[in-house]
């Protein structure tokens, strides 16, 4: 869990990107010697001298009259917000700017810790290009190159010092983050979990536009419950806000220990669905799938099971997933939400024993060897659990090439018969043995 958010401003054209993909280790942003290219928030994780923390990449801001600049400066203004430190970039090369003293002047408003990026400072022979850039009120100039590397830890160094004191009250329990299509009852469903209205709840699709985090207690237990808006596909997002909330709620789902993948009962299954349950998947999240609004639909002995049939064929990447029909107006089953979520969070950090897990490989390997390709057999020496959250395995193995998916999945299976892993996503890794 990281211990900070850097947001990343300044004018286009500064390097603010090349700074962001120096500072991630990989290139992630878009870079181009052109104003603009970068509009939405960029998300990553980062690391330094053992600190964790987030990192947002935004869009340059400009005092003139230019496309997108009212979407790039709602993104701005969001990515600030969620920031514990500001890294405000501006360029020696070019000297500063009006926008560079625009930006100055809204971060002057933001009142958080700034750290002044002067970018572009190959050699010692621009250093001197930086003092002027103590007019803009904002703290020292730390001279860097993004392109280079120069001062890039300097900069990390200042803003870890601003970092949030680590020793602050932190809300402890389960969190549990609540995912899905716009309108399908998220809002409702967490209030029948909390029993009082502490969430807005409306039938127009959108009315939660921010991942809010609510802590209650049952049975004596913590638990924190965050409500996400409604994600819809990135590429039918129009509206800005939901552009922001499908952001918001990628980040809810990242920090969230189980996720509620919420489906209209009443409406079915949206193609739309797929792509939101696909965000928890691919983030080895537990996951329950909670058709709510059970209670609007028409019934009969086989509904439930047919529904679950075409859930199951629908998301056959979620097959370790439970279902669980609900309905949060008449409150439905809403009481067995929690035992489900500790139960599939408690499944998602098991350990299973080196010399049992051995057995259990070995004995998959003799009853069902793995097919031959190319004239070559995939064989496995030894395996190791070597994470959870989710778990993760280690094949030791002759060769990684030779392993088929469909083998892959054979392995997958013989571990969830031998061990109880439902609700969580497997994570299996082939390695070639090293050779002594």
């Amino acid at each position: 869990m990281g211990t900070g958010t850097v947001a990343i401003v300044g004018r286009p054209n500064v390097g603010k990107s090349t700074i962001f993909n120096r500072i991630i280790g990989e290139r992630r942003s878009i870079v181009e010697d052109l104003p603009g290219v970068t509009r939405d928030r960029i998300y990553a994780s980062a690391e330094w001298l053992g600190t964790q923390f987030r990192i947002i990449d935004t869009g340059g801001i400009q005092l003139a009259d230019q496309p997108y600049q009212v979407e790039i400066r709602a993104q701005v203004q969001i990515a600030m917000e969620e920031s514990d430190v500001i890294l405000f970039v501006v360029n020696a090369a070019e000297g500063m700017t009006d926008d560079d003293r625009y930006i100055a002047g809204l971060l002057h408003r933001e009142k958080k810790p700034v750290v002044l990026a002067v970018n572009m400072v190959d050699d010692q022979t621009k250093i001197a290009s930086i003092y002027e850039f103590y007019a803009l009120g904002v703290g020292d100039p730390i001279a860097c190159s993004g392109v280079h590397g120069i001062g890039i830890g300097d900069l990390l160094d200042e803003c870890i010092r601003n970092f949030p004191d680590e020793n602050e009250e932190v809300p402890e329990g389960l969190k549990i983050a609540v995912i899905g299509e716009p309108n399908v009852g998220k809002s409702s469903l967490v209030n029948a979990i909390l029993q009082e209205d502490r969430s807005i709840v409306s039938n127009e699709q959108g009315t939660t536009r921010d991942a809010v985090d609510t802590v209650f207690y049952h049975e004596g237990k913590p638990y924190v419950i965050i409500d996400t808006a409604g994600i819809r596909k990135r590429g039918k997002v129009y509206e800005s806000v939901e552009k922001y909330s499908v952001l918001r709620a990628m980040s809810a789902i990242e920090r969230c220990d189980t996720a509620l993948f919420v489906i209209d009962g009443e409406k079915g299954i949206r193609e739309q669905d797929k792509h939101v349950a696909g965000y928890a998947h691919e983030a080895g999240k537990p996951v329950i799938i909670v058709v709510n609004k059970w209670d609007l639909v028409e019934k009969d002995d086989h509904t439930m099971t047919v529904f679950t049939e075409k859930i199951r064929k629908e998301f056959a990447y979620l097959s370790y997933a439970p279902i669980i029909f609900v309905s949060a107006v008449t409150g439905q089953r809403v009481k067995n939400i929690l035992p489900l979520a500790e139960e599939v969070y408690s499944n998602a950090s098991r350990r299973i024993s080196t010399n049992v897990l051995n057995e259990v490989i070995s004995d998959a390997q003799v009853t069902t060897p793995a097919p031959a390709r190319n004239g070559k057999k995939f064989r496995i020496y030894y395996a190791t659990q070597v994470a959870v959250l989710p778990p993760t395995f280690v094949l030791s193995c002759n060769d990684p090439k030779l392993m088929h998916f469909s083998y892959e999945r054979f392995i997958e299976n013989t571990l969830r018969d031998a061990f109880e892993f439902t609700g969580t996503p497997i994570r299996i890794i082939a390695r070639k043995k090293i050779s002594e």
